[in-house]
């Protein structure tokens, strides 16, 4: 049996009349940049997540790259972020010429907020958040900190579409929620898109003047700007797939309730939920001391996983100038060496599941 690690046109295939009918109903309008479907998308979105305004961008990068850049944050300033996140949540610093503070993840993946005052200097002027592989941080602990100290909140949701901490949905802590909708998102596009949400009216009115070369008026431009413009047709069938996410979410909580219970190797760590938050899943993801061993074992018997991620931007090539060195955050480049994703995705069967659990379970490393 042969499983990918995500499987993109079984959720199309469930709802596809109704994608179909959003891309015709699209097409047919004549109007396919920053129209009724864009409107209607942020209006949705901004409900669904709990906020007043919803920004439709290109990308969850432009995101947050333009949520730094709406708060004045630039070179000489400081922005704090977790070592093990995905490279795009520190490009968002760094394309803005500010410098990324690293600090280590908990045992969840996600930022240890034990960690942050240490981090916090003179230069600090924010807080990037990542709730990665589905699983919401410690909001309340972060808030707190970033309340006591003045700092502004950004969080990257690019892998938390629904989840909540505390019964408040990622996305509604920090003034700006980043999403990304990149295909294999639990909410995802047909290509790329991104979003900016947030309760700030000037601030999400600064982030809808940037998107559009800086202008609210058609040539008028009055600040600095880029093109990074939710199109008509994802918006259309981002809205599809919206009106079905709780569902979608769903599924895959029930698929990794399977594979914590079906899991029996104990030469595998699986991962844990904090109290008081939950996850959606984008990524299942375990950790095995020998996990390219694993890696391999498993490929051999034709199940495919991903590494989310195997190289720490601390150490990526692109930040050298930075200085870092390799030992430096040693609990992110240890996940780095035992993170694996499993195959989880919409409309992956028991049987697909059981499969990779049978030989997940008869796998022995060191």
């Amino acid at each position: 049996m042969q499983i990918k690690c995500n499987v993109l046109d079984r959720q199309f295939q469930m709802y596809q009349r109704e994608y179909e009918e959003a891309a015709l109903r699209v097409l047919r309008s004549g109007w396919y940049v920053l129209g009724k479907e864009v409107e209607q998308f942020e209006e949705e979105f901004a409900a669904y997540t709990g906020r007043k305004y919803c920004v439709g961008l290109n990308s969850g990068l432009d995101a947050l790259i333009m949520s730094v850049r709406a708060l004045g944050i630039g070179a000489g300033d400081e922005v704090i972020v977790q070592a093990n996140t995905y490279i795009a949540t520190v490009l968002g610093i760094t394309e803005n010429g500010a410098t990324p503070v690293f600090v280590e993840p908990d045992m969840y993946f996600n930022t240890d907020a034990d960690q942050l005052e240490e981090a916090i200097t003179d230069k600090t002027k924010a807080i990037m958040v990542t709730h990665l592989y589905g699983q919401a941080s410690n909001m309340g602990q972060i808030a707190e900190i970033a309340d006591r100290h003045k700092l502004a909140v950004i969080e990257d949701c690019a892998q938390s579409h629904g989840a909540c901490f505390h019964g408040k949905m990622t996305g509604s802590f920090g003034i700006s929620g980043c999403f990304s909708f990149y295909p294999t998102k639990n909410l995802g596009a047909f290509g790329d898109a991104g979003a900016v949400v947030t309760d700030d009216k000037e601030f999400a009115d600064k982030i809808r003047m940037m998107r559009n070369y800086g202008s609210r008026i058609k040539y008028h431009n009055e600040i600095e700007g880029i093109n990074s413009r939710l199109d008509e047709m994802q918006a259309a069938l981002l809205r599809v797939k919206l009106s079905h996410l709780g569902e979608l979410n769903q599924e895959r909580v029930v698929l990794a309730e399977r594979y914590t219970k079906g899991i029996t190797n104990d030469k595998i760590v699986k991962p844990q939920t904090r109290e008081g938050a939950d996850s959606i899943f984008h990524q299942y993801v375990i950790r095995c001391k020998d996990r390219d061993r694993l890696q391999k074992f498993l490929a051999e018997h034709e199940i495919q996983t991903q590494i989310h991620y195997p190289v720490p931007p601390h150490l990526a090539e692109c930040y050298r100038r930075l200085g870092h060195k390799a030992g430096e955050y040693p609990i992110t480049e240890a996940y780095a060496n035992e993170v694996l994703s499993l195959p989880i995705y919409t409309g992956m069967t028991w049987e697909e599941q059981d499969y990779v659990m049978e030989w997940l379970n008869q796998f022995y490393g060191i």
